[in-house]
């Protein structure tokens, strides 16, 4: 019952600072918060919300709250506001869906794979740096990656990844949507060859007691033609079991 009456209390609490905060917030930052928005890496939702890499589900929550409220469209005199409003509200569904967040944090980390790779490389040329790192066993490594320099380096690092990825989803959405379409083709082809192939076969049928017709029309009058004509006799073939009586030739 505590716990629940603490939790309300707190609840109120946030919406009166809520209420506070915009109510000393000018017009002037409002647009500009408009266009940070605006300006955003596309692929990356907690660039959208300000938000560091590992925030919580509960910081989403808040952050988009706060940042809604600011450039609503009933609030926010911005001609692009609602824009900005719809933005957020996408990065706050991507970042709560437990796949996108599992994808865009895999990403994360590979970004900073690649980037301990690459500070791995530096530190042997750097003899002293790479002492303090051993001395320090990883406090040296995890004060850099906590640095306002790392976490530049990881943001561009993030967007590259995820541009790449992008990339080859396009690529592969491509390639799909063009088989989708040859395939599409040959069942049109084969769709119309058969529709001609039904057409003919139809036609022949419809014509068939036509054609029936003329036959018999042929056969009577081909009859009729052949009694008033000469037949030639027909000629035999020599029987080798008969004799013959061979006629003489005329000789002139």
């Amino acid at each position: 019952m505590g716990e629940t009456a603490s939790a309300a209390a707190s609840t109120v609490d946030d919406d009166l600072l809520l209420k506070n905060f915009f109510a000393e917030v000018s017009e002037a930052e409002r647009d500009n918060e408009v266009a940070r928005i605006l300006s955003c890496f596309k692929l990356n939702p907690f660039e959208y919300l300000k938000l560091p890499f590992d925030s919580s589900p509960d910081d989403v929550k808040k952050q988009y709250r706060k940042l809604s409220l600011m450039v609503h469209p009933d609030k926010c005199k911005h001609p692009q506001a609602k824009e900005a409003f719809g933005a957020l509200a996408k990065a706050q569904q991507l970042l709560l869906d437990q796949n996108e967040r599992d994808y865009l944090l895999s990403q994360v980390n590979s970004a900073k794979e690649e980037l301990r790779a690459k500070r791995k490389k530096q530190l042997k040329k750097d003899t002293a740096s790479k002492i303090k790192s051993l001395v320090e066993e990883g406090k040296y490594d995890k004060q850099y990656e906590q640095s306002e320099e790392f976490q530049k380096e990881l943001k561009i690092k993030v967007r590259v990844l995820l541009t790449e990825q992008e990339w080859r989803r396009r690529k592969m959405q491509m390639r799909i949507s063009e088989e989708e379409g040859r395939l599409k083709k040959d069942e049109e082809e084969q769709k119309e060859m058969w529709k001609r192939k039904r057409e003919h076969e139809e036609e022949w049928e419809g014509t068939r007691e036509q054609r029936v017709s003329s036959w018999r029309d042929f056969m009577k009058g081909g009859k009729k033609n052949k009694k008033g004509e000469l037949r030639p006799p027909k000629l035999k073939t020599e029987d080798p079991n008969k004799s013959y009586v061979q006629r003489p030739v005329k000789r002139g």
